[in-house]
């Protein structure tokens, strides 16, 4: 633990398990979309691709809000940053309970992805504040939060909606959100010291001087990696419930293998996190990325059901740990004070890619009626973030001993 006694602290873990908890609840947002389109579908009589739109608009306003609100924690603090957003939230979900149309309806999830957003990278970002020898695992478990937000809101909210419709499931979501966020967001008020910046500020010059690289152009640069993996990643992901649709399996199959590949996810991202407490950043992204490409590649020769059920679980533990990994990076390499802005920058990126690479990978199951080239379109992005974290891994120096925030 360094001088300032806030690392590793018992207040540091006490801050974390509040984290974890808003984290959960604020994610729903990106959930509960899922969760409530078939019946948005049935009541407005819309078409499939209009019916996916607003989960489309959440994710951008997801993306975005990544790295506004990233910038908000950096200038105003966590707290801040969590009223706020939770207020959007609250209100964006309530607003929705209104929407005549579904345009409207997707015009206000983006106010709803905006909010729903505090609870990835910003979180992310804050809490790698507090810790130095478990930062890894502490960002894991944070980064979890959204994995578990994934597969447990939809058990929750199954029932309320089948019983009262999607409206009601979003106005108890506003009040969840108030009830919970606000209250756990006032606990978060303790901001690190200033002094404790100033160590971490000549750490990661150290690093970015020993990469021959600016602050600028590495975020570019693991933002491109970002999009890169998040490309391959979306194929199975986004489209699993598709792909055993096209092989007969039936859609609740393919949510089964969804599931998994979540509840993979949370694991990997534990163990990813212990990992990159022992090897660094740099090195835990490049694992994950190359178990995330042969994972992929299992996915070509078998297409059975258990063996699918099985690549699934396998894809699951492979990628989880990786967009945390970015997270990381950036702690290690730029200036701490600009950690939430710098942070939420790559997460958006990350974003992007896997909306990028959802559309990407339909529009070329469009073009050759087989999902085969989307998966092949997947390991070549695979391969492109693993050749650019390659590369910052070979222009880095050994990592040092001890390592400051």
């Amino acid at each position: 633990m360094n001088g300032t006694g806030i690392h590793d602290s018992g207040y540091s873990w006490l801050r974390l398990l509040v984290t974890l908890a808003i984290a959960t609840v604020a994610n729903v947002g990106m959930w509960a979309v899922i969760v409530v389109m078939p019946a948005v579908e049935a009541e407005f009589g819309a078409g499939r691709a209009e019916s996916s739109m607003p989960y489309t608009l959440t994710m951008v306003g997801f993306a975005l809000g990544n790295l506004v609100i990233g910038r908000m924690v950096d200038r105003f603090g966590i707290t801040t940053a969590l009223m706020a957003a939770a207020v959007t939230s609250a209100a964006a979900y309530g607003l929705a309970t209104l929407a005549p149309s579904i345009l409207v309806l997707s015009a206000v999830h983006v106010a709803l992805g905006l909010g729903t957003a505090v609870g990835f990278g910003p979180l992310i970002a804050d809490i790698s504040h507090w810790f130095l020898r478990r930062r890894g695992i502490a960002v894991a478990l944070v980064a979890s939060g959204n994995y578990l937000s994934g597969a447990v809101w939809p058990m929750l909210l199954a029932g309320l909606l089948a019983e009262s419709g999607w409206r009601q499931v979003y106005l108890a979501l506003a009040l969840i959100t108030l009830a919970v966020v606000v209250p756990l967001a006032l606990l978060l008020r303790r901001r690190v010291p200033v002094e404790a910046h100033g160590q971490a500020e000549a750490a990661a010059a150290l690093k970015a001087r020993s990469a021959g690289l600016s602050p600028r152009a590495l975020q570019w640069m693991l933002g491109l990696a970002g999009i890169a993996c998040c490309v391959a990643m979306s194929m199975p992901q986004v489209h699993i419930v598709a792909y055993c649709v096209g092989l007969g399996y039936g859609p609740a199959v393919g949510a089964e293998m969804l599931s998994l590949m979540l509840l993979g996810g949370v694991v990997s991202r534990v163990i990813s996190g212990l990992v990159a407490d022992r090897l660094g950043g740099v090195l835990t992204l490049l694992i994950g990325s190359t178990l995330q490409c042969i994972a992929l590649f299992l996915y070509l020769p078998w297409d059975g059901l258990v063996p699918l059920y099985v690549v699934s679980a396998v894809f699951g533990l492979s990628q989880g740990g990786i967009v945390p990994s970015y997270a990381l990076v950036v702690r290690e390499y730029m200036p701490a004070r600009e950690a939430g802005a710098r942070v939420g920058f790559v997460m958006m990126m990350t974003i992007l890619g896997m909306a990028l690479g959802g559309w990407m990978s339909g529009w070329i199951y469009d073009l050759t009626g087989s999902y085969r080239w989307a998966f092949l379109n997947g390991i070549g992005w695979n391969m492109l973030n693993m050749g650019i974290i390659g590369t910052l891994l070979l222009r880095s120096r050994p990592r040092a001993s001890a390592e400051a925030v």
